[in-house]
Parts: structure tokens; sequence; C-alpha cells
């Protein structure tokens, strides 16, 4: 039983493969290198949150959700990550991860829990993994890193039918200070479907990753 995440959180998550819940003020944002974004405003911070959809064509989902939950193997693929890991605080386990802004721009860090689950839904095999921010982490805050403590992240995968995978992600963070306009669309517009990319590359490569590192 999950300590951070209900059983409804996770039938959610993996309703959206079937049909998007766009319902509600969402709205047609961009589709880029075959991903479509859709976002809806939040008046409370200003800023939007995100649902994605698309097909990496040439991993499989278990090997998606495989990779998608190695932080080691992260830090060697994600060239935004300047430090990953997990860890054990006060009985219960946490992820810290900062993120390389670009200058002049302070990093920003979080800190969260994450869990997976591969579900069977009539004969169907589905990999969903929840993730959200962890403020009651006892985890100092670092000087000149913003500490972002509203994040949230879902992410279902399953079998497009063929050799790919079907991904759905529906993401929030509040990153903190004043980040320009043009950052956040271009996280948004460009950023996403990019990591997407970069992360079938890393499927493509974790085998050899394994093997050389003993897994």
């Amino acid at each position: 039983m999950s300590l951070h995440f209900t059983d409804e959180e996770f039938l959610e998550a993996w309703k959206e493969l079937d049909k998007p819940q766009l319902e509600g003020g969402w709205e047609f944002f961009t589709e880029t290198m075959g991903v479509k974004i859709y976002r809806l405003y939040d008046k409370e911070t200003g800023l939007y949150e995100y649902k994605v959809f698309g097909v990496l064509a040439t991993c499989t989902p278990e090997l998606c959700a495989d990779v998608y939950m190695d932080l080691p193997y992260r830090k060697q693929w994600d060239g935004y990550v300047k430090e990953l890991h997990e860890k054990d605080y006060d009985g219960h386990s946490a992820i810290y991860w900062e993120v390389k802004y670009p200058f002049p721009l302070s990093n920003r860090d979080y800190v969260y829990v994450r869990e997976r689950r591969d579900v069977d839904v009539d004969s169907r095999k589905i990999w969903v993994v929840l993730a959200k921010s962890s403020p009651q982490s006892p985890l100092p805050e670092k000087s000149g890193v913003q500490r972002v403590n509203d994040y949230k992240q879902t992410v279902a995968m399953e079998s497009d039918g063929a050799c790919g995978t079907k991904v759905f992600m529906n993401y929030f963070d509040n990153p903190g200070g004043n980040i320009p306009t043009w950052l956040v669309n271009w996280a948004a517009k460009s950023g996403v479907p990019a990591f997407l990319t970069d992360m079938q590359k890393a499927c493509g490569n974790y085998s050899n990753y394994c093997q050389k590192n003993k897994k």
C-alpha cells in the first residue's frame, strides 16, 4: 500500500491513454516532433499545467519504465541534471534533484517522492509512475539554488500495438523566482519533446549501460 499516492490517482493516470480528459479549460498548445501538448492556466500561480501525448516508436513500455526509474542512468543521458539521488530521510525515501538553468538564472532543485506500479487492466499491461513534491523531507536548501516546493508529475505508458510505447504525461511545477516567458515557453514546446527523444535514445543504450554496470 502506498503512503504517498492513492489507488484512484493511479487509475486516473492510465485512463488518459484511452481518452484525454481535456474539459475544464484545457487548450491545445503545440505539436512538436509527434508530441501533442495541452495546457491549463492556473489562476493562483499564473502558470500552466501541461498534458503531453506521444509515442516512443523504438522502445517497449517496460524498458521505458525501467529507464525512467533508473536515477544513476539518467545522470548519464540527461544533460540538465546537476545532481540526482535517492536517500532515506527520517524513515521515508525521497529523491533530490537539481536542474541546471541557463545563466544568469539560478538552478532549481526538487525534493520529491515517487512510485511505480505495473498495472494489469482487462489483459492490458500499463506502467504508471506518479511523483510529487515532498516538502516535509528534511533537506536544507542550498545557497544560490531555488527550491521548487510545488511539483507533480504523472507518467503512464503502454504498448502502441507495434514495437513502441504510447505515453501520457501530466505535470506542473512552480519554479519560483522571475522566470522569463521565453524560457517557460521553450521548456513546454521544446524541452519536453526533446526529453522524450533523449529518453528514447537512452532506452536504446540501456542494455550496454546495464552490462557495464553489472545491473
